[in-house]
C-alpha cells in the first residue's frame, strides 16, 4: 500500500475513533480525554449560550447532527474518490485539463473569488472542494470511461447522486429532515457503496 494511502487510512481511523469517543463521552456525560483551551471555550459557549435556545430546537439539532455527519463523510468520500482516481489516471493537473466541464471550472473560480473578497479563511485550496453535489456527478459522467472501473452503472450513479443532492438541501440549510427522508438518506448511503460492488 502506498504511503499516501496509509496516511489517509490512519487519518480516517483516527477520525472514527474520535467520533466514537465523542459519542461515549456524550452518552455517559464523562470526559475520557484531556480537554484543551479550545474545549474550554466550547464549554463556555455551551454553558452560556446554548441554554438560551428552546429545548425543542436543541433536540432537533441533536437529531440532525447525525444526518449531517453521515452526509459530510459521504460527500468528502466522494470528493476523495474523484480526486484520487483522476489524479492516478490523468495526473496531478487533472483539474486544469479537459476532465472538468468548463462551466464548472468557471463557477468554482467565481466561488473562490467571492470567498477571497469576503476576507474569510479559505475553506480549501483544492477547487474540487468548491463544487456542489450536482457538479460532482457531472465530473463523474464526463469521465465515465475512467469511473466505469469502480462504479457499475452510469445511470445508477446519476440516480443516487440526484437523490443525495435532493437530501443535501434540508441538511445543509438547517431544516428538519423528516423520518422518511432520514431513511432515504440511509438507503442512498447504502446505494452509493453498492455502486462499487
Amino acid at each position: 500500500m502506498p504511503i499516501e494511502d496509509k496516511i489517509k487510512a490512519f487519518g480516517m481511523t483516527n477520525m472514527l475513533l474520535e467520533s466514537d469517543l465523542d459519542k461515549i463521552e456524550n452518552k455517559f456525560e464523562i470526559e475520557l480525554r484531556e480537554q484543551s483551551d479550545v474545549s474550554e471555550q466550547v464549554k463556555d459557549i455551551e454553558a452560556i449560550y446554548v441554554p438560551q435556545f428552546e429545548d425543542g430546537l436543541r433536540k432537533e439539532a441533536r437529531y440532525m447532527a447525525r444526518n449531517y455527519e453521515l452526509f459530510y463523510c459521504l460527500e468528502k468520500t466522494i470528493r476523495n474518490q474523484i480526486s484520487e482516481l483522476l489524479e492516478a489516471t490523468v495526473g496531478n493537473e487533472w483539474w486544469n485539463d479537459s476532465n472538468v466541464p468548463q462551466h464548472i471550472v468557471g463557477e468554482v473560480k467565481k466561488r473562490m473569488q467571492r470567498e477571497r473578497e469576503a476576507g474569510i479563511t479559505p475553506r480549501s485550496f483544492d477547487p474540487l472542494d468548491y463544487t456542489n453535489f450536482g457538479e460532482l456527478g457531472e465530473i463523474i459522467k464526463k469521465n465515465w470511461s475512467i469511473f466505469a472501473s469502480i462504479f457499475n452503472n452510469v445511470k445508477a450513479v446519476e440516480k443516487v447522486m440526484f437523490n443525495l443532492n435532493t437530501l443535501r438541501n434540508p441538511i445543509a440549510h438547517c431544516s428538519l429532515l423528516a423520518e422518511d427522508e432520514k431513511l432515504r438518506l440511509e438507503l442512498s448511503l447504502r446505494d452509493w457503496f453498492r455502486l462499487t460492488e
